[in-house]
């Protein structure tokens, strides 16, 4: 009797089969910044991190769309770039960028 393998899917950024070494770099960027920004907003005291963190990770996640080239990279960088954008806004209402 034959046993069949299930295989889980790959988790890759790179679904077309090419490598993209610069798109992946600027996913995982605008990633660990969203992620910073999201965190950190939740912080007073930490409005100059989240904002700075929250602009930079929103124009890398922005940067990154544009040149995106798989449906995995746009799903990724819409998430980080949302929640960039989250800390940002909340950065700025807690104190601003200064």
């Amino acid at each position: 009797m034959a046993l069949s393998m299930h295989r889980l899917p790959a988790l890759t950024l790179n679904t077309d089969g090419h490598r993209h070494p610069r798109e992946n770099t600027l996913v995982g960027v605008a990633a660990v910044l969203g992620v910073l920004a999201f965190t950190t907003s939740f912080f007073h005291g930490l409005h100059m991190l989240s904002s700075w963190t929250g602009l930079l990770g929103a124009a890398t996640g922005l940067w990154g769309q544009f040149v995106s080239v798989t449906t995995a990279e746009r799903f990724v960088l819409v998430i980080a770039t949302g929640m960039a954008a989250f800390g940002l806004g909340l950065g700025l209402a807690h104190g601003g960028l200064w």
